[in-house]
């Protein structure tokens, strides 16, 4: 695909447009085109369930005091999401900002071992990403972030980049969009709130967060320290990328087969699937 940048002249009513049009032309079609499957689906199943009857089904777990829930998703293997539990549209819901905000990606890190157990083996984290797209790239209003398997090639892409990533912020090609890579450190993403760090990069959050998606890839930094690459595109209207994060991700999760690692005897997790 030609990359081309939008330009800051760009009229604000005129980039809009595109973005609207972009979205109904091309925008994902899922979950029968309801936008609200996952809001209904946590809301008035997995919460009260868990609530009155201790059991999370159909999703794999709930935890309203975190404010998540955590749903096997139909596409994959390997796929779950973490899904906010209150009413959060997505990446441009003004609440993630908020000091008492739940700390999504951290809790999503922590359900990784969700989807190893479903491919029966261990493997490095630097196979394993989450993604939130952005509010054009998304078929559900509902916060979700998707965990699963990172794509092959852009292991391999991320592997050489490592050393140009520091804690500022690094161009990266992938998948022929343009994305911005920092550093985090840490062997897990506890605190480390990556949508506050996006916000403290952009000139105005409240207007802008909804045209970015963020992805989080486990990583070994050189030295071996342990950490996360977190990566940032926004969408870009005249050459069709909705920013959709998940792009960078694998549902057929092909890495699994290049990097086996321990053999998982048992799957201990309640395998709960998205319902037709």
């Amino acid at each position: 695909m030609k990359r081309v940048l939008l330009g800051a002249a760009v009229p604000a009513m005129l980039a809009a447009g595109i973005l609207l049009t972009v979205a109904r032309a091309s925008g994902p079609a899922r979950l029968n085109n309801d936008p609200n499957v996952l809001w209904s689906i946590v809301h008035d199943r997995c919460v009260p369930n868990q609530v009155g009857e201790n059991t999370p089904a159909p999703c794999a777990a709930v935890d309203t005091d975190r404010g998540y829930a955590v749903l096997k998703d139909r596409r994959g293997l390997a796929q779950y999401l973490v899904i906010a539990t209150d009413r959060v549209t997505g990446i441009e819901d003004p609440s993630i900002l908020s000091p008492a905000a739940p700390d999504y990606f951290g809790a999503a890190w922590h359900q990784v071992d969700r989807s190893l157990a479903r491919l029966g083996h261990t493997m490095p984290r630097e196979t394993m990403a989450l993604a939130i797209n952005s509010q054009y790239g998304r078929s559900q209003n509902q916060l979700h972030i998707h965990i699963d398997c990172l794509a092959p090639n852009i292991r391999v892409a991320l592997h050489w980049a490592r050393p140009q990533i520091g804690h500022g912020w690094t161009r990266l090609v992938l998948n022929d969009h343009t994305y911005r890579a920092t550093r985090i450190d840490g062997n897990s993403l506890d605190g480390a709130y990556p949508f506050r760090r996006l916000a403290a990069s952009l000139a105005d959050p409240a207007r802008e967060m909804g045209e970015h998606t963020l992805v989080v890839v486990g990583t070994v930094w050189p030295g071996g320290r342990p950490g996360f690459i977190l990566l940032d595109d926004m969408v870009k209207p005249l050459s069709g990328d909705r920013a959709e994060g998940e792009e960078l991700q694998d549902h057929a999760c092909r890495i699994g087969h290049f990097e086996p690692g321990r053999a998982i005897q048992e799957q201990p997790y309640q395998q709960a699937m998205l319902p037709d």
